[in-house]
C-alpha cells in the first residue's frame, strides 16, 4: 500500500482495563505535561488505564520520568539503550541510580543487547562488549533498587541468555517486544521472565510469534505498543501511540482463544504486579 493510500490509524473498539507496558511518549511527540495529557486522554478513550513510558538514553529517560511525574496514569522506565551504551559514563551512571530510586520509575530499561545495529551501523553503535558491560550495570541497578529489568534484544539471543543466566536476578525480567524463536521463549518462560508482545505479533508472517503468545503462561504476559514504532495491523507502517494497543490485545486474545476483556483484565494485573503499582 502506498503512503498516500495508507489509512489513518484508529483505536480498536473500546476494551476496558488495557495497559501499555512499553511506549516512548517523548518519541511520539509528548515532550511536555500538556502533550503527555493529550496522549493519555486519547488512550483513556480506547480503554487504556496505565502506561509505562521508556527512556532509551539519558535525555529520553529524563523526559520519561518527567511524564510520569506529570500524570497519575503514567509510570517510567529509565536506562541507556544498548546501542548507545558508550554514553554510560560516570555521570550517567550516577543519574540513573538516582532515577531508579524515584517512586515513579518502575523499571530499569530499556537495556540489553543488539547485534543487528552492530552489523548495519557499526560506527554509530556500541560494540557488544560495551553493551554487555552496560547491561550488567543496569542489572545491578535493578537489583539494588528492587525494580523490574526491561530488556531490549535484537538478534542477540545466545549472549543475552548467557548474561542474564550468570548475573544477579531482579525480581522480574521483562523481554520487551518479544520476537525471538520458540526455543528462546521456552527458556525464558522456564526462567520466569515476562514476555511482552508488541504490534509485530499482528503481522501476517509472524505466525510463530502468535503461537508463542498463545503458549506463554498468562501470569508471564504483558502487551505493549513500543510506540511510535510497531504499529499493529491494519495500520502497519503508520505512527503508533498507546491508543492503538487494542488491536494487539485482540490479536493475542484470538491466539489464546480467550475473550479480550478477560485478557486485558489479567494483563493489567500483571502490569501492576511487575511494576509494583500500589492500588489506591
Amino acid at each position: 500500500m502506498s503512503k498516500k493510500s495508507r489509512p489513518v490509524p484508529e483505536p480498536a473498539e473500546y476494551i476496558a482495563h488495557l495497559t501499555d507496558a512499553h511506549t516512548h511518549l517523548a518519541s511520539c511527540g509528548a515532550r511536555d505535561a500538556a502533550t503527555v495529557a493529550e496522549f493519555v486522554t486519547r488512550a483513556h478513550a480506547a480503554g487504556v488505564e496505565r502506561i509505562c513510558t521508556v527512556g532509551d538514553g539519558l535525555v529520553e529517560a529524563e523526559l520519561a520520568l518527567a511524564a510520569a511525574e506529570s500524570h497519575p496514569d503514567v509510570v517510567a522506565a529509565c536506562a541507556i539503550h544498548p546501542t548507545k551504551a558508550r554514553e554510560l559514563d560516570d555521570a550517567a551512571r550516577a543519574r540513573l541510580r538516582e532515577m531508579a530510586a524515584h517512586p515513579k520509575c518502575v523499571a530499569i530499561g530499556e537495556t540489553g543487547l543488539d547485534t543487528y545495529w552492530i552489523r548495519h551501523r557499526p560506527d554509530d553503535t556500541a560494540p557488544l562488549a560495551v553493551q554487555e558491560e552496560a547491561l550488567r550495570f543496569h542489572i545491578d541497578v535493578a537489583v539494588a533498587a528492587e525494580k523490574a529489568l526491561m530488556i531490549h534484544n535484537r538478534e542477540a539471543d545466545t549472549d543475552l541468555l548467557r548474561v542474564l543466566g550468570d548475573a544477579p536476578s531482579p525480581k522480574y525480567t521483562i523481554l520487551h517486544c518479544f520476537s525471538s524463536p520458540t526455543a528462546v521463549a521456552k527458556e525464558a518462560i522456564a526462567r520466569g521472565y515476562v514476555l511482552s508482545f508488541a504490534g509485530n505479533v499482528t503481522f501476517k508472517n509472524n505466525e510463530e510469534l502468535r503461537q508463542i503468545a498463545a503458549m506463554v503462561p498468562i501470569d508471564q504476559l504483558l502487551i505493549e505498543t513500543d510506540a511510535p514504532f510497531m504499529t499493529p495491523v491494519p495500520y502497519r507502517g503508520a505512527k503508533n501511540e498507546p491508543a492503538f494497543i487494542g488491536h494487539t490485545a485482540l490479536c493475542v486474545a484470538v491466539a489464546r482463544s480467550m475473550p479480550v476483556a478477560k485478557l486485558a483484565e489479567v494483563v493489567a494485573a500483571n502490569f501492576d504486579r511487575v511494576y509494583q503499582i500500589a492500588k489506591p
